[in-house]
């Protein structure tokens, strides 16, 4: 007796990348890097952000990229990668570096901390799904469903959808830094939530 069953769920991103990047020609007042850096710095202490486990450094051989401006000015940028966990917190640290005048800030990628345990359990609930179909397609044939004698994974995956050619699934309302403005509020940001799923074939003996 073979069976195919499928599962699926839908879970909520809990590891939010953020890009941030430092550049001394993109603020009005023309903070420099280490400037701009020492703000953000006190922007994410006061949102209780723990720096060594959150944020790193993303570059290549040294701290800072250095290139030339017209042939003239040596420019200095320098750039990071922030971990965080939730949407509330994403909106909060993008109002405040807009604050400080770093306002290039993008999400580069969102991920669920525990896909590949929740990617077992689909797999476990799929087999069983598949149990049940096999025995309710003997069930009027007075006959039972014993071992099992194949099990493939046929499917499982993680889905989702990509939104505006960028990260999937993210929206943000209420940015007025996206319209020049200082945000004087928290930015408001939803992420579409994760769809991961499950697909087995199974082979049971009939009694």
């Amino acid at each position: 007796m073979e069976t195919i069953a499928e599962v699926d769920t839908l879970v909520t991103p809990d590891k939010i990348h953020l890009m941030i990047i430092l550049n001394e020609e993109d603020n009005r007042n023309r903070k420099s890097t280490e400037e701009l850096e020492a703000s953000m710095f006190k922007v994410l202490k006061s949102l209780s952000i723990d720096l060594e486990k959150s944020l790193s450094v993303v570059d290549y051989s040294s701290d800072f990229k250095k290139y030339f401006l017209a042939g003239q000015k040596v420019l200095k940028t320098k750039m990071f990668s922030l971990i965080l966990k939730d949407a509330q917190t994403v909106g909060k640290v993008m109002a405040g570096l807009e604050r400080e005048e770093i306002s290039n800030v993008s999400i580069s990628k969102t991920e669920y901390s525990k896909s590949e345990q929740l990617l077992l359990e689909l797999r476990a609930k799929a087999i069983l799904k598949a149990k049940r179909n096999a025995e309710n397609m003997v069930a009027p044939l007075n006959q039972k469903i014993g071992k099992a004698i194949y099990v493939s994974d046929l499917e499982t995956a993680f889905i989702t959808s990509q939104l505006q050619g960028k990260v999937a699934g993210v929206q943000i309302r209420g940015a007025s830094s996206i319209y020049g403005s200082r945000a004087k509020e928290d930015i408001m940001i939803d992420f579409e939530k994760m769809a991961f799923s499950a697909k087995v074939n199974v082979k049971f003996i009939i009694e």
